[in-house]
């Protein structure tokens, strides 16, 4: 089940949309160098890229794990994010069959 009032809350600012852009094709905004373990991006690459502080990453990444707009998969000692696909397809069917 997609929450669209979480949904429209996390992409409501404009650094959360970024992350999901981000993540769409990562290849283009992280160098290669960040390990891959097809779980995504390490959570500290998109530290990295954004020059916010980590707490502040932390809470954007958090509002988008809370409306599923990302997964987070920890290997080790290292959180991978990855865009919530399904949840993003749903949320927008529901946008095209309602608005």
């Amino acid at each position: 089940m997609v929450d669209e009032n979480l949904i429209h809350r996390a992409l409501a600012n404009p650094f959360r949309r970024e992350i999901l852009m981000w993540l769409k094709t990562p290849d283009k905004y992280f160098v290669r160098g960040y390990v891959d373990l097809g779980c995504g991006v390490p959570s500290n690459a998109i530290h990295s890229r954004s020059g916010l502080s980590q707490s502040t990453v932390s809470a954007h990444v958090a509002a988008l794990v809370e409306a599923r707009l990302l997964v987070s998969t920890r290997v080790s000692q290292w959180m991978f994010l990855a865009r919530n696909e399904d949840v993003i397809r749903a949320f927008a069917e529901q946008i095209t069959l309602h608005l």
